[in-house]
């Protein structure tokens, strides 16, 4: 059954995604945390809820009894917003696909590992990392495929955790998004959420699509109903959107 939420009067529901907490080094993603700590503090005055859309870290795998060390505050806060009544929703990204009970048990948050769509105060939503979406990521779509298994992380999970996160660690950072190096948006055609977008409106009425994954901000109408809209990264951009139950606004962080 799909969800269905009711907005209260006065209150707005957050979207934020791509923190990427731990690169490029620790001094510089400790300032990061600390920037997102304060919005979250910000706009805990009138959140019904908040939606983080992955890559909240970027290498983040749980073992049984060890999670990556690191990342107090951000943890902490999310832990002190949940106990004040406030639902936060995760969502994985490529980078923190390995979540597996920590975020349930420990801070009370529900974790999604595939798309997910609701309607809020009359507005279809359709919402999640934005990774792996178009029927063209047929190479991308088959190596998630493998690292999601469960043999796979089964095996992996037998590798000592220094080694194991050490490992993901070092692959996060290849990537071009993870070296500083200018990420441009394509002709929308071309851009593989738009493509899945346009698609999937040809089967379902969506108000809104919203995703991360790219670490570009914009908020592009798909049809005179329908936008699509990126949230952008904390790297450079420190963008989030707001619903207020009337409009979604795509926003810059002070």
């Amino acid at each position: 059954m799909q969800e269905i939420v009711s907005l209260p009067p006065n209150k707005k529901i957050y979207f934020a995604s791509d923190f990427h907490f731990g690169i490029p080094d620790y001094e510089t993603s400790l300032q990061r945390e600390k920037k997102v700590c304060n919005w979250l503090d910000e706009i805990r005055k009138d959140a019904f809820q908040i939606y983080l859309l992955g890559d909240l870290f970027d290498a983040w795998m749980e073992y049984k009894r060890v999670v990556p060390k690191g990342f107090v505050r951000f943890l902490g806060k999310l832990a002190e917003l949940s106990d004040a009544g406030i639902e936060i929703q995760v969502f994985t990204g490529n980078h923190d696909l390995w979540m597996h009970g920590y975020f349930e048990k420990e801070l009370n948050i529900k974790v999604f590992k595939t798309i997910k769509t609701m309607t809020i105060h009359n507005k279809k939503f359709l919402i999640g990392h934005g990774d792996g979406l178009s029927k063209h990521e047929k190479k991308y779509k088959l190596m998630k495929g493998v690292i999601q298994h469960p043999f796979s992380q089964f095996l992996y999970r037998q590798l000592h955790p220094n080694v194991g996160i050490g490992i993901a660690d070092y692959f996060s950072r290849l990537g071009p998004k993870h070296k500083y190096l200018e990420v441009k948006l394509k002709p929308f055609e071309q851009e593989y959420q738009w493509q899945f977008a346009t698609e999937y409106l040809q089967k379902e009425k969506i108000d809104y699509f919203i995703f991360g994954h790219r670490h570009l901000s914009y908020d592009t109408q798909l049809n005179t109903t329908s936008r699509l809209i990126n949230l952008g990264d904390w790297i450079s951009l420190d963008t989030f959107a707001e619903f207020d139950g009337n409009d979604l606004l795509l926003k810059k962080w002070k």
